[in-house]
C-alpha cells in the first residue's frame, strides 16, 4: 500500500501529515456533493467529534430521536451513539440520554491480587457491534467523506482486521450509505463472521477471509495490496491511519479520564498512574497521549506473550482475539510509550472460562471473597480486554503501586463475542468438566500466585528498537518514504496533527447543513 508525499511544503512534518492523508482541504467538490446527497437521501445526521467527546453537547433533538432505536441495528440515528457515555440497561439495550460518566468496572484487590485500584471503561456499551472500534472506524471514514477524499457512489470502503474494526468499518460503511468490505483472518471468531453475514451487502464478496489469525496481518495487507489495484477500492487501514490516533487521543481519553475523576472524587490524594491498553493497531494507545499530558500517567502497550514483538522483536501465534501483531503500527506513538507488557494466551484462554462458567463464578464469590455484582459484570470482558487486565496488575507489581494509585485501562469488547471459542476450549482443556477443583486451579495459576506476564519498563534504547522495527513493515514492504517514516520520531509529529480534528468539526457541520436535515430542534 504505497504511500507518497507531495514536497510542495518543505517542513516535513507538515509534508508527512499530507502524505499519511491528514487533509482539511476539499480535494473533490462533486464527491462532497455526492455524499451530501446520499445522506439527504438517507436520513444522516453526522456527529462532530467534539459531540462524542462530550456526549451533554449533543443537541436534545438527535438525543429524543434515539428513544425506540435499538442500539445494534443500521440506523443512522445510532451515529449519535459513537461514545463511551452509553449506559447499558438489564435489557441490553443503552439509554438515549448519555450517562454523565462512562460505564466502568472497578476490580477488587481480592480479585486481582494488588492493592492498586484497576478501573476498565467498558466497551461493549457502544452501537451496532458491541465493541469501541466502532469509533475508530468512524473516526477514520468520516473526513475522508466531508474532504471528497472517499466518493460514496464510487468507491468500496475496505477495512483491514482482525476483527472488530472491520466490523465497526462495515457499520459504519452501510449507515452512511457506502458499501463496506472486511478483511480479515479466517480463523477469527465465529461470533464475529455470523455478524458479518448479517451486515454485508453481499457476503460473498464483501467478507474476505485471509490465511491464519490474529499474528497474520502481513497476510492481510498483502491481500489489501491486491484489492487496491483497483482504484475503486479505498483501503481503510487502521495499522497507518492517523485518524485512529485522533479519534481515540481526543474521544477516548477525555471520557477515561472522565472515568478517573468519578471514581477518586473521594480520594483527592490519588493519582492517575498508567493507562494500559493492548497494541492492535495501537489506535486506542492515542488515548494515553491525552491522559499522559494531563496527569502524567505511564502510557502502557500490552501484547501476547506468545508473540511478543514489542518486548522483543519476537513472533509467533495467539488467541488474544483483537490484538495484530508481529509488526509496530504506524500510528504507534512509540517515544510516548513507557511500558510493554506480554500477555499469554494460557491466561486470557482460562480466565475466560473462571468468568463465564457457573463453577467459576462460584468459586470466585464463595472462596475468593468477590462482591456477585462485580463477577456478574465479569461477562463484559473479552480476550482482549482481560488482557488489559493482567497487563495492568503486572504494572501495579512492577512499580509498586499501592491503594492511592489508578491504573485505567479499556475492555474493548465482552465476553459474548466468545461464546463459540469457549466451548471448544473447555471441550478440549477440560473434557471431564469444568468444576470446582479446575477452578480453584485456574484462579490459583493466573491470578493468586503466579506471575501472569513479562514487563519490560522501556528506555529510550528499548523505545529506539522498537520505533526502528516498524521500518520493516512500513519502508520495505508498505513504501512508505524514510523521511515520512522518521518524522514520526518527533513530538512535534504528534501533536501538530491534533487541529485536524476541529477542522473536520467544520467541515461535518457545513456538510450536516447541506443536507437540509435538521438536527438542533
Amino acid at each position: 500500500m504505497p504511500i507518497t508525499a507531495s514536497r510542495a511544503d518543505t517542513d516535513p512534518v507538515s509534508a508527512a501529515h499530507e502524505a499519511f492523508g491528514l487533509r482539511t482541504d476539499i480535494v473533490d467538490e462533486l464527491a462532497v456533493q455526492r455524499t451530501v446527497d446520499r445522506f439527504r437521501a438517507e436520513g444522516v445526521i453526522l456527529p462532530t467529534f467534539a459531540e462524542l467527546a462530550q456526549p451533554s453537547t449533543i443537541p436534545a433533538a438527535r438525543i429524543a430521536a434515539l428513544e425506540g432505536v435499538d442500539r445494534s441495528e443500521p440506523d443512522a440515528r445510532n451515529l449519535f451513539r459513537v461514545h463511551w457515555y452509553n449506559h447499558l440497561r438489564p435489557d441490553g439495550g443503552t439509554d438515549p440520554t448519555p450517562a454523565p460518566v462512562p460505564d466502568h468496572l472497578e476490580l477488587p484487590p481480592e480479585l486481582t491480587g494488588v492493592e492498586a485500584r484497576i478501573v476498565l471503561a467498558l466497551g461493549n456499551r457502544f452501537p451496532m457491534i458491541g465493541a469501541h472500534k466502532v469509533l475508530a472506524a468512524y473516526a477514520c471514514l468520516v473526513p475522508r467523506l466531508v474532504t471528497g477524499r472517499f466518493d460514496p457512489s464510487e468507491h468500496r470502503a475496505v477495512w483491514p482486521s482482525t476483527g472488530n474494526y472491520a466490523r465497526g468499518g462495515v457499520a459504519i460503511s452501510r449507515i452512511l450509505g457506502c458499501r463496506g468490505v472486511a478483511v480479515l483472518p479466517a480463523g477469527m471468531s465465529q461470533a464475529r463472521f455470523d455478524w458479518l453475514e448479517r451486515w454485508t451487502l453481499e457476503p460473498e464478496r464483501d467478507i474476505i477471509r485471509t490465511p491464519g489469525t490474529e499474528s497474520n496481518v502481513k497476510e492481510i495487507y498483502d491481500t489489501c495490496a491486491v484489492l487496491e489495484t483497483d482504484p475503486t477500492n479505498a483501503v481503510i487501514n487502521q495499522f497507518s491511519e492517523f485518524a485512529n490516533h485522533l479519534g481515540h487521543r481526543l474521544v477516548t481519553g477525555p471520557a477515561l479520564e472522565r472515568v478517573f475523576e468519578h471514581v477518586t472524587a473521594d480520594t483527592p490524594s490519588a493519582r492517575l498512574a498508567a493507562f494500559v491498553s493492548a497494541s492492535g493497531s495501537a489506535g486506542t494507545l492515542g488515548a494515553g497521549n491525552h491522559l499522559a499530558a494531563r496527569h502524567g500517567c505511564r502510557v502502557v502497550a500490552a501484547e501476547a506473550l506468545e508473540c511478543p514483538t514489542l518486548l522483543e522483536n519476537g513472533f509467533g501465534e495467539h488467541n488474544i482475539q483483537g490484538i495484530g501483531d508481529k509488526h509496530v503500527p504506524l500510528i504507534h506513538d512509540v517515544f510516548a510509550t513507557d511500558d510493554v507488557v506480554a500477555v499469554s494466551d494460557r491466561s486470557t484462554d482460562a480466565l475466560d472460562a473462571l468468568f463465564n462458567t457457573p463453577a467459576g463464578r462460584a468459586h470466585l464469590v464463595d472462596r475468593v471473597g468477590v462482591a456477585p455484582e462485580v463477577v456478574d459484570a465479569l461477562v463484559h470482558l473479552g480476550y482482549s480486554s482481560i488482557c488489559n487486565v493482567l497487563a495492568a496488575i503486572a504494572v501495579a507489581k512492577a512499580h509498586g503501586y499501592g491503594r492511592e494509585d489508578v491504573i485505567v485501562t479499556v475492555a474493548t469488547d465482552g465476553s459474548e463475542m466468545y461464546d463459540a471459542e469457549r466451548r471448544a476450549y473447555l471441550e478440549h482443556r477440560y473434557p471431564d468438566g469444568f468444576g470446582p477443583v479446575e477452578a480453584a486451579e485456574v484462579y490459583g495459576r493466573e491470578l493468586a500466585s503466579a506471575d501472569t506476564a513479562r514487563h519490560l519498563e522501556l528506555t529510550d534504547a528499548e523505545r529506539r528498537r522498537i520505533f526502528n522495527l516498524g521500518y520493516f513493515t512500513w519502508v520495505e514492504q508498505q513504501g512508505v518514504p524514510v523521511a515520512d517514516f522518521s518524522v514520526r520520531r518527533h513530538r512535534r509529529f504528534w501533536d501538530d496533527m491534533v487541529p485536524f480534528v476541529d477542522a473536520w468539526d467544520e467541515l461535518i457541520a457545513e456538510v450536516n447543513a447541506r443536507t437540509g436535515l435538521r438536527g438542533d430542534e
